[in-house]
């Protein structure tokens, strides 16, 4: 019998807990753009009595893509994936944020609903920023439908916002490409979601912390049901429940976990 597969994109804060969380008994294949940090978790996953390949990606590239879902499936069964790797307003320009958050989901999405096994499940991480910005009905459809080779020549893509703005309508555009990808993936036998996490304390959640937008966040977060910061752990939580079998029926959605930071937002502005 084969090896189960799992791969992780980016290994980030959320990404690390992720693999720790779904990666016993698993094969792992990591993939980050930045070699000495994929370096180091590697070795790190090893130590802890993992079996793990990394691999160096650029997921605003397809070929590069492409090339991760063939090593994944040349190392086994690819059963679960988790696509963690994006940028932060305080990171990038816009342009890098459309190239890696927008384009690079949907690369990936792509390039793996070719791989995933039968019964296998993805997950993409998206933001609770996606639901903060009102989009047209006919602009998410093109998100989500449009050939990936396409999408950053959508006209409604504004490349001299705001990276902030960027970074909301990539996310929504994430949930979208989801959503309606989730119906060929289906045909493969395999499953796909998205999560929207809220403020988590991870490196780049406390550069924005500190960033133009740390204050409004803070102020959202002490608004929130649970007034606190999520922990990476908080996400990996939600990504195993989406990625388990157990969860056999649940595909083609979105799970918010924020703390309750949105539904706060919208009951201080709706009440």
């Amino acid at each position: 019998m084969g090896h189960d597969v799992a791969v992780v994109i980016g290994v980030g804060g959320m990404g690390r807990a992720i693999a720790r969380r779904i990666g016993g008994g698993r094969r792992l294949l990591l993939a980050d753009f930045d070699k000495e940090n994929l370096d180091s978790v590697v070795e790190v996953l090893t130590g802890e009595g993992h079996e793990v390949f990394g691999r160096q990606v650029d997921v605003s590239d397809a070929g590069s893509v492409a090339a991760l879902a063939a090593a994944a499936a040349e190392a086994g069964r690819v059963t679960h994936i988790a696509h963690t790797a994006g940028v932060s307003p305080t990171q990038a320009v816009t342009k890098a944020v459309f190239e890696v958050d927008l384009l690079g989901t949907a690369l990936v999405l792509d390039a793996f609903e070719g791989v995933v096994a039968e019964g296998g499940a993805g997950v993409a991480i998206a933001s609770m920023s996606a639901y903060m910005v009102p989009l047209p009905d006919d602009q998410v459809a093109a998100l989500a439908h449009t050939p990936a080779a396409d999408l950053l020549a959508l006209p409604f893509l504004d490349h001299d916002a705001h990276p902030g703005l960027a970074y909301s309508v990539a996310k929504r555009g994430n949930i979208a490409r989801v959503q309606a990808s989730a119906v060929g993936w289906g045909q493969h036998g395999a499953r796909l979601n998205s999560i929207s996490p809220g403020v988590i304390s991870t490196p780049m959640g406390r550069q924005e912390l500190d960033g133009e937008s740390g204050a409004s966040m803070r102020a959202m977060v002490a608004a929130s049901a649970t007034g606190r910061l999520g922990t990476p752990d908080d996400i990996a939580h939600a990504a195993a429940f989406l990625l388990d079998p157990a969860t056999s029926f649940v595909t083609g959605i979105d799970l918010l976990v924020d703390g309750g930071t949105v539904a706060g937002v919208r009951a201080l502005t709706t009440g």
